[in-house]
This record gives C-alpha cells, structure tokens and sequence, in this order.
C-alpha cells in the first residue's frame, strides 16, 4: 500500500519502475468501454436495446483520478446510450463513439486537451485497441484482453474487464503520482 494514498501498488512485483514514472506522468486517461469498463457481453432486450452491465468500483477509482486532476476520457469503437448515461453519472466530459480510428481520436483528444500522448495512459483489450496502445505513453492491457493486445500492453491488470480492472488502474496511477509527489 501506499503510505500517502493507501492505493496498491500491485504494479512493483512486475518489476516495472520505468512503468512507475510513465504512469506518474499521465495527465490522461483513455478508456475502451466494451471488454474494459464492461464484461464485453451485450444483453440486448426485447426491443433491441443493448444493456451494459458497469462496475461500480471503476466508477469510484475514475472519480478519484478526477479529484487527482487527472482526465479520463473514453474513445469506443460502438455507439451507446447506457455508455453515454454511465460517462455523464461520472462526469465524463470527453467521451467518442463510433469510433474506428482511435489512434486518430487520441491525436484530436490531445491537440484538444494540450497534452502529448506521451502523457496519456489507455486500456484497452482487443485488436481495435491496439494502434491506441501502441500511441499513448503508457498501455494497459485487462487480465483476459486478446493476446496481440496483451502483447502491445506495457501492464497488465490482474482483474478483467468489467470486474475492477479500470480501479486496477486508477489504483496504480494515483500511487506512482502520490510516490512523483513524495519522492
């Protein structure tokens, strides 16, 4: 634990301390939502409408980065409503659907936001994700994401999609900035 935030720092038996000063670095924080702040099983009911089931651990995790100054942003491949709903709920202000070119939308996000990708983390976890990954500063990749994107990842959670893996990140995130600060 981390004796200023009492975040876990699950990120040091990885042995990553470079991952340690990328991720004190990140300004931004991009998410995937299907198969990251979602299981990535859609439940469709009988008119049509696509539920997406949203952990309420990653919410908490998403609104201390906020508190911290860090921005979260979501960039999806799908357009939804229950994601639209879940972002405002967490006061997401940067949120894209329909997106196929997510590499693109992070290159907008960052001239938008004045941030280089360089100072952006993301998570993701299937092939979609993987030109995004490979752009930020610093990639994370969900316990049961797609090998190539596992591959691309520099961290993976320990938890999977859907099931604390985004509170996982947030976790590390504010701990390597509370180590920056104390250091």
């Amino acid at each position: 634990m981390c004796t200023t935030c009492s975040a876990p720092v699950w990120y040091e038996r990885r042995g990553a301390p470079a991952m340690n000063t990328r991720a004190a670095q990140v300004r931004v924080l991009v998410l995937d939502v299907d198969g990251v702040l979602t299981d990535g099983r859609l439940y469709y009911g009988a008119r049509g409408e696509a539920l997406k089931v949203f952990h309420v651990r990653d919410g908490a995790g998403l609104k201390q980065l906020a508190k911290a100054g860090i921005t979260v942003a979501v960039i999806s491949g799908r357009r939804s409503n229950m994601t639209r709903l879940r972002c405002r709920e967490l006061g997401i202000r940067h949120l894209m659907q329909g997106i196929d070119d997510k590499a693109a939308a992070l290159k907008r996000l960052c001239a938008r936001l004045g941030v280089t990708p360089a100072e952006c983390a993301c998570v993701g976890d299937d092939t979609p994700d993987i030109a995004l990954m490979r752009l930020a500063g610093l990639a994370f990749a969900v316990a049961d994401a797609h090998p190539e994107a596992r591959q691309a990842a520099h961290l993976i959670t320990t938890r999977p999609g859907g099931q604390g893996a985004v509170r996982e990140v947030c976790d590390h995130l504010l701990a390597a900035r509370c180590g920056a600060e104390s250091a």
